[in-house]
């Protein structure tokens, strides 16, 4: 099967009921219908035809989330051509990398961003840029204008699919949080497998509608939740991409009657800081899913106390992994702290040690996936691809372990492990033990050099300006919950952790800022 089925039968007529229902929704101002969906992608596919895209090409969108998006992408899908989602906060040097290591011969940018690849593109593979209007910017005399794009492919016939089954349909690059970010192969199969497995798991159906607040560049924002959506003949709300707050996620989880909402964990504190939340959450909302990091202890406590008619769902995947690998349901919640529970219908988790050989229950290991959804490896990166992907399993780098019940919890990442003194510190535990001080509102624990023990934790705090924390008695605290040597040597504090896009703490970012600093 293909994404192409969501047009072909979803989207069509044949489908009773579901051809003039809302497939999408932004902010709640913008909204296509099944056909409408199914239409547009047949003319977007046509124009891009008309450009030269063929099966195998790369099509590069750097877009802001709109109602454009998603036809936009399954016009490519259409065509067999393969989607290379651009994260619009990079540099231009950094979208100079993938457009190049993608290959991508054709563009589609929004205006306001034109100036990112202005300079860059000429170093590239791209010879077509079509720009989306979303500003008064004007469209460069080397690009085609959106209007320009439409009219020329007004009068077309809408291509034939030619896409298969195990046609690569989407480049997801890595965040990065480990430095050059490299291409997720995800074919038709891989991501229809992805949404399917998510739909069979929380009961999607016609009445669903999902609200998905991150970018589409991102799996979090399009294979999460939305995606299953679609492929469930419901609706997939979304946010704008811009200027997020509690309030507008609120307004459009009221306004759309949303039925299951994604929410990032450093969006939930925000959230559920709202006064009048129990008063204003509508009776449709039966989930609230939480990915990017694990979520602090105390969320699960919150929601069953003002939220009662809505289950908590914590989620783990990544972008080789099939954007959402396990889940923690809720009533699982208060007995599990910390989990990120068990795996989804048809995903397999192991863990393994430095030796390959499996841990037992309550020892940490490295976590491996598989299932239909884990991706295909990585673009033109064959050594890469084998150190990663090893007969259908993948070798996430995530630290963690399983309890007797089979509930997994995550150590860290493999290369933000501490050695130090000869012992292992994993920063995901010191980290939970900080976010638990009332006084602190974000911990990222890294290593940094020491010339006794190697390496030392330094832990790099939000701190509640309020609070009048010393060094030491943070010390007090986590010798109270910690053996000794986990308990960080230095303390920083920062108006602000890093993140990425899916709000997940960029490490690499802070081990370069501290290396030389203490």
């Amino acid at each position: 099967m293909t994404l192409n089925w969501i047009l072909d039968s979803v989207c069509g007529q044949s489908t009773v009921g579901a051809a003039d229902r809302v497939a999408l929704s932004c902010e709640g101002q913008d909204s296509v219908t099944y056909t409408g969906l199914r239409d547009l992608a047949g003319r977007y596919a046509a124009g891009l035809s008309q450009l030269g895209v063929r099966r195998g090409d790369r099509i590069g969108y750097l877009l802001f989330n709109s109602i454009e998006y998603q036809p936009l992408f399954f016009a490519g899908a259409k065509l067999g051509a393969i989607a290379v989602r651009l994260n619009f906060r990079l540099a231009p040097e950094e979208l100079r990398f993938i457009l190049s290591d993608s290959g991508c011969e054709t563009l589609v940018v929004n205006s306001s961003l034109v100036e990112k690849v202005e300079s860059i593109i000429a170093d590239t593979d791209v010879k077509n840029t079509v720009v989306l209007p979303d500003s008064d910017a004007p469209v460069p005399s080397w690009a085609i204008p959106f209007d320009q794009f439409l009219l020329d492919s007004e009068n077309l016939e809408t291509p034939e699919s030619a896409a298969l089954p195990d046609d690569p349909v989407s480049l997801l690059y890595t965040s990065g949080t480990t430095g050059l970010p490299k291409g997720a192969i995800w074919t038709h199969a891989i991501m229809t497998s992805c949404g399917l497995m998510q739909a069979a798991k929380w009961g999607f159906n016609k009445d669903t509608v999902t609200l998905t607040p991150g970018p589409m560049y991102h799996a979090g924002g399009f294979e999460a939740l939305m995606l299953p959506a679609l492929l469930s003949h419901g609706t997939a709300a979304f946010l704008g991409s811009t200027g997020f707050t509690a309030e507008r996620l609120l307004e459009l989880i009221r306004a759309e009657q949303v039925t299951d909402a994604l929410v990032y964990s450093f969006m939930m504190y925000d959230f559920l800081r709202l006064p009048d939340l129990e008063e204003m959450i509508p009776s449709s909302l039966r989930r609230i899913y939480c990915g990017g990091d694990t979520m602090m202890p105390w969320v699960g406590t919150e929601i069953r106390r003002r939220l009662p008619a809505v289950e908590l769902t914590q989620l783990y995947g990544l972008s080789e992994g099939g954007a959402v690998a396990t889940g923690l349901d809720h009533d699982d919640f208060l007995d599990n702290p910390g989990s990120i529970g068990r795996p989804l219908p048809l995903t397999e988790v192991r863990l393994m040690d430095e030796n390959g050989e499996p841990v037992a229950a309550e020892e940490v290991g490295e976590v491996q996936l598989r299932s239909p959804s884990v991706c295909a490896g990585y673009w033109r990166k064959p050594e890469a691809t084998r150190d990663v992907f090893d007969d259908g399993w993948l070798r996430t780098g995530d630290l963690g372990k399983v309890n007797e019940e089979g509930f997994l919890s995550l150590s860290g990442r493999a290369k933000d492990m501490i050695r130090s003194g000869g012992e292992n510190i994993y920063p995901a535990e010191v980290e939970a033990v900080l976010t638990d001080h009332a006084g602190i509102e974000d911990a990222a624990v890294i290593a940094v050099p020491d010339e006794k023990y190697n390496e030392v934790g330094l832990a790099v705090l939000v701190v509640d300006p309020s609070s009048a924390l010393e060094d030491d008695d943070l010390r007090s605290f986590c010798r109270e919950r910690l053996a000794g040597y986990k308990v960080p040597k230095h303390f920083v504090r920062v108006e602000a952790l890093p993140r990425n896009g899916a709000g997940k703490v960029l490490k690499y970012e802070l081990r370069e800022r501290y290396a030389t600093a203490v």
